[in-house]
């Protein structure tokens, strides 16, 4: 199938935040708050992300949690900046894939694009950049790919069995699945209602060439374990010191 260029010029002014999982990994910071909740260098990753978006237009966010829903809601009611948003709570686990459908029923312009982030995502790239080649490239959706960094140590040989050196946790040449993606309105009835859209929604999408990659420069960062919180709140200390 070939793909059309979005006719739209104008920019993507809404997003969904999925904030709904357990987050058992990142114990015991879940303990008391969901993975959203939890402080990377002082502030919630949900504050990241909320003004994150809001610096590239986003004016509305609808945020879909389930896990301490009532401790998210009453974070983003006492916030005074950025976006504003809508809190919807899953009344059971609907999977990444069902939550995003469920999610999309709050969105204000049905018939308009969106972003759509993991709750559990630290990352700083132009958005406006990757709507520009979303719309280029003519997609469903577009996917945000961060290089890999490994979290193992390579160990550098020569060709006569010689360890030359070593280097730790290096970026590979291979890209994954940021968890930042542009959606236009007729992805969301392609959705599963119950279920992960990385296993149905996206390979169905690949095979009839509608995805779309977008490759990011800027940091990123997945949040899914204790070592994560210490080393992206290390980061990002690290890059507001060089500020």
């Amino acid at each position: 199938m070939t793909a059309v260029p979005s006719p739209s010029p104008s920019p993507v002014t809404q997003a969904l935040i999925l904030a709904g999982g357990q987050a058992t990994r990142l114990r015991p910071y879940t303990d008391t708050r969901p993975k959203a909740m939890v402080e990377v260098a002082g502030r919630p990753i949900v504050d990241y992300q909320l003004e994150w978006l809001a610096g590239h237009g986003v004016e509305h966010v609808v945020v879909s949690c389930g896990y301490k829903a009532d401790v998210l809601r009453e974070h983003l009611a006492a916030r005074t900046e950025g976006p504003e948003t809508t809190v919807l709570v899953e009344d059971e686990p609907l999977g990444r894939g069902g939550a995003l459908r469920y999610a999309s029923s709050g969105l204000r312009d049905q018939d308009a694009p969106y972003f759509a982030l993991n709750g559990d995502v630290l990352t700083w790239f132009p958005l406006d950049e990757m709507t520009a080649h979303h719309r280029e490239k003519g997609g469903l959706a577009t996917l945000a790919l961060a290089q890999f960094r490994t979290t193992w140590g390579i160990v550098d040989v020569d060709g006569e069995d010689r360890i030359e050196g070593f280097t730790q946790s290096p970026l590979l040449p291979v890209w994954i699945n940021a968890g930042v993606y542009l959606f236009e309105p007729g992805i969301t009835p392609l959705l599963p209602v119950k279920g992960d859209h990385e296993s149905s929604t996206f390979p169905e999408l690949a095979g009839q060439g509608r995805l779309t990659a977008y490759r990011i420069s800027g940091f990123w960062r997945g949040v899914d374990t204790a070592k994560d919180v210490k080393e992206a709140g290390e980061a990002i200390t690290a890059m507001r010191q060089d500020a």
